[in-house]
C-alpha cells in the first residue's frame, strides 16, 4: 500500500503542468499504463494555439473556437480558457520553452484550420508535443513516477469519497494507492478505431474508470477524426499535421481534382470534420486521395517528422504526393467536470483529453488541445494547493463488493475497432447505429461489480466494450448532424439540439441517460 497526497493517472501534457506546479506544496504521483513518454500529447504534431500577437485579440481567438464547435461550446468556458491559455503560454515562454522564431527572434505563428489569423505556436518544427513534454518533464524534480501498471478502478470509503486507485502490473498483481486527491488525465479514446493517429495506448480507460466510479460523462457522440493521416495499403500510418494544410498544401483526387474546391470558403482550412467529411465520400467513389505538398518550400526541415515518417513507409517527398484518409484523432466529450476540474464524485478530478471541459463543443479548433491541458494543468493545480490535505486517508477503507465469476469477453479487440469504425465512424446512421448497439448488447449485458480477478488484457477489452457502449448510445440519441457528429439520414443541424448534452451516468450498477437542456436534467433511460 502506497500513499500520495495527489495521484494523477497519465503522463500527458494535463498531468505534466499539474505536478509541475503542484511538486513544490504537495507529494505528486503519476501513474502510467505503458512509459511515461507514452500519450498522445507526446505525439503531437500541431501547436499551441494563444492569443499572443499584436493583431490578434482574445475575442477573436474566442469567436472561432465558437465556430469551430459549431456553438454547442460554453460561451464562458471557452472565454475562460482563451484568457487564461494566453497568460499559460507567456509564463511557458517565460520560463524558458523554446519555441520556434523568426530571423529576427519573434515568436513564429502558423495558421491552421478554421482559425482567422496565424495563432499557432509551434516548437521543433511539426514536434511540439515532443518538445513540450521533455521541457516540462525536466523541471519534474520532485515527482513520483509509476510506469507499466494499469490503472483500472477507483478506490472509495464508507463515504463514497475516491481516496485512490488499483492497479495492475504486467504479471497482473493488483497494488493498490492511496491519496487525498485523484486526478484522471488518461486521454481519449483514439484506440478504439481501427484508424487513428492516436498512441496505441489511448482506448479510454479513464473515462471506463470514471464511469464506473459514478461520475457523470457527456457529449460522447462528439469525436473528431482528422482529415489527413498517411494512408498505405489501406492502413493508416501516422498524422499529416493540418500545418502542412497551413503552409499551403492541398487536397486532390488521383485525377488531378482539387477536392475541396466549392466545398467551403477556407479551402483545405475548413474546420477538420468538413475536411474529412470531403475525404471520406472522395475515397468512397473510388477515388485515391493525395495531399499535395509541391507548393511548400523547405518542407523537409519544416516538418521533419512527417519526412522521417514517410521515408520510412518509402512515400517521396520529392514526388509531393502523400496518400491520406480521415482516422480517429479527438474526443471532445469526456468525463464532466467544473471550471477547476472536479467531478460529480468527491475527491476524483480529471483534465485533458479525458476531461470534457466543454470548451470544444461539437468538434475542437485545431491546436486547442495543448492549449486545454496546460490551462486545466495550470487551474487545477491553483486550486489544489488552496486546499492541501482535505483529510487523512488511511488504508481502513472496506471493500464491499463480492468477486464475480471470471468470465472471458467473446470478441476480438481487432473486431470492435473494425466495428466503431464502420457503424460509428465518420458518417453515421440509425440502421448502422442500431446494428452496432446490437452487436455490443449480445457480447455482455451487464456491468461488473470488481475487477480485481481479472487479467489486464480483459480489463482492457471490458473497458473498450463500455466506452464504444456509450459512444454509440449517444449517436444514436442525436438526431441530428453538428460538428463531428455527421449523420447521413439527419444531415442538418436541428434547433431542439442546440446546446442540448446528453449524460451518461452509472447508478446502481445500471446504465442510465440523462438529457441536459439549459441546465435541466431529463431521464432518458
Amino acid at each position: 500500500m502506497k500513499k500520495a497526497d495527489v495521484i494523477i493517472i497519465g503522463s500527458g501534457i494535463a498531468a505534466l503542468q499539474l505536478a509541475r506546479r503542484l511538486q513544490d506544496f504537495l507529494h505528486v504521483m503519476i501513474i502510467t499504463k505503458k512509459n511515461r513518454f507514452n500519450s498522445n500529447s507526446y505525439m503531437a504534431q500541431g501547436g499551441v494555439a494563444a492569443a499572443i500577437s499584436s493583431d490578434d485579440s482574445i475575442d477573436l481567438h474566442v469567436k472561432d473556437t465558437i465556430i469551430a464547435g459549431n456553438e454547442h461550446g460554453n460561451h464562458s468556458a471557452i472565454y475562460g480558457l482563451v484568457s487564461d491559455g494566453k497568460k499559460v503560454v507567456q509564463q511557458l515562454v517565460h520560463d524558458g520553452m523554446n519555441f520556434d522564431r523568426k530571423e529576427d527572434g519573434s515568436l513564429s505563428l502558423g495558421m491552421e484550420g478554421a482559425h482567422s489569423i496565424q495563432r499557432i505556436l509551434h516548437a521543433g518544427g511539426d514536434q511540439t508535443g515532443k518538445h513540450l513534454i521533455h521541457f516540462l518533464m525536466k523541471t519534474l524534480t520532485k515527482v513520483q513516477f509509476v510506469e507499466n501498471e494499469m490503472a483500472f478502478s477507483v478506490i472509495k470509503d464508507k463515504e463514497d469519497r475516491c481516496i485512490g486507485v488499483k492497479t495492475k502490473d504486467a504479471q497482473n498483481r493488483v497494488h493498490h494507492y492511496l491519496g487525498s486527491h485523484v486526478v484522471i488525465a488518461t486521454g481519449g479514446i483514439g484506440g478504439l478505431y481501427a484508424a487513428s493517429s492516436n498512441d496505441s495506448t489511448v482506448l479510454g480507460d479513464g473515462m471506463a474508470m470514471a464511469y464506473l466510479a459514478g461520475a457523470r460523462l457527456i457529449d460522447m457522440e462528439f469525436i473528431q477524426f482528422h482529415p489527413t493521416l498517411l494512408y498505405i495499403n489501406r492502413e493508416t500510418k501516422g498524422l499529416i499535421s493540418e500545418a502542412v494544410r497551413g503552409e499551403g498544401a492541398h487536397l486532390m483526387n488521383h485525377h488531378g481534382r482539387r477536392i475541396m474546391d466549392g466545398v467551403h470558403p477556407q479551402l483545405e482550412l475548413a474546420p477538420r470534420h468538413i475536411v474529412a467529411q470531403q475525404i471520406f465520400l472522395e475515397r468512397q467513389k473510388g477515388n485515391e486521395v493525395f495531399l499535395d505538398i509541391r507548393t511548400i518550400k523547405d518542407f523537409q526541415e519544416k516538418f521533419p517528422s512527417i519526412t522521417q515518417l514517410c521515408q520510412e513507409h518509402a512515400i517521396s517527398i520529392e514526388e509531393g504526393l502523400l496518400p491520406v484518409s480521415p482516422g480517429c484523432h479527438f474526443m471532445m466529450g469526456g468525463i464532466a467536470i467544473d471550471e477547476v476540474g472536479q467531478t460529480n464524485v468527491k475527491g476524483l478530478f480529471a483534465i485533458g483529453e479525458a476531461a470534457c471541459t466543454t470548451v470544444h463543443g461539437a468538434n475542437r479548433l485545431a491546436s486547442n488541445s495543448l492549449l486545454e491541458g496546460l490551462v486545466f494543468g495550470e487551474r487545477l493545480a491553483d486550486y489544489l494547493k488552496s486546499v492541501g490535505k482535505t483529510h487523512e486517508v488511511t488504508s481502513s477503507y472496506i471493500e464491499t463488493k463480492k468477486p464475480q465469476e471470471v468470465r472471458r469477453f467473446p470478441f476480438r479487440v481487432e473486431a470492435l475497432k473494425e466495428n466503431m469504425m464502420n457503424y460509428v465512424g465518420i458518417i453515421r446512421s440509425e440502421e448502422k447505429l442500431q446494428q452496432h448497439n446490437h452487436w455490443l448488447q449480445e457480447l455482455n449485458q451487464e456491468l461488473i461489480d470488481t475487477l480485481d480477478p481479472f487479467k489486464q488484457e480483459d480489463i482492457q477489452k471490458y473497458f473498450m466494450w463500455l466506452v464504444g457502449s456509450l459512444i454509440s448510445k449517444a449517436a444514436l440519441l442525436r438526431t441530428e448532424s453538428r460538428g463531428g457528429h455527421i449523420r447521413s439520414d439527419f444531415p442538418e443541424e436541428q434547433q431542439e439540439w442546440y446546446q442540448k448534452r446528453i449524460i451518461h451516468e452509472c447508478e446502481n450498477n445500471v446504465m442510465r441517460v440523462y438529457f441536459d437542456e439549459q441546465n435541466q436534467i431529463k431521464i432518458y433511460a
